[in-house]
């Protein structure tokens, strides 16, 4: 019984590292892929347990679901620890998080972000659209969006 949860224990950790390392939320199949781990639903029920055991913890640093991906973070409450220690973005978390996913998929439709995101990408995607980081283009019922001269310059990009 000894060798299954090292075996489990390792596997968490596994899922863990990726997940950190990631800039990204990942899915259930691209944790798989990348640990190795053929069972999807293995990888899903590990991952359910990470998220008990960040929150049975009670620090810092949470496990969250995006829709079907999933992502660490560092939970809200201690965000402001860290202002100082990064550069000071004119651009809430989340729509940095949005405009990241934006920059290195463009163009993307919207459609696609919310459904990797879920629906407060819109309210990103305004403000990303007001801060004139983004243009959308009305295609059907969605929008293709792609970065701005702005957003290159923002960030020093050629």
């Amino acid at each position: 019984m000894r060798g299954v949860d090292e075996a489990k224990t390792e596997s968490k950790n596994r899922i863990e590292a990726i997940l950190f390392m990631s800039a990204k939320a990942l899915g259930i199949s691209e944790i798989a892929s990348a640990t190795g781990i053929a069972s999807t639903g293995y990888i899903k029920g590990l991952v359910e347990e990470l998220i008990g055991d960040y929150k049975a913890r009670n620090g810092a640093i949470e496990l969250t679901q995006l829709g079907d991906k999933y992502m660490l973070n560092i939970k809200e409450h201690y965000a402001d620890l860290f202002k100082d220690m990064a550069t000071k973005p004119d651009l809430s978390r989340g729509a940095l998080r949005i405009l990241a996913y934006i920059s290195k998929n463009e163009p993307i439709m919207q459609s696609g972000i919310v459904k990797s995101f879920g629906s407060s990408t819109y309210l990103h995607i305004k403000e990303l659209l007001e801060k004139d980081f983004i243009d959308a283009v009305r295609v059907g019922r969605t929008k293709r969006i792609k970065t701005t001269q702005k957003f290159r310059e923002y960030f020093n990009l050629r």
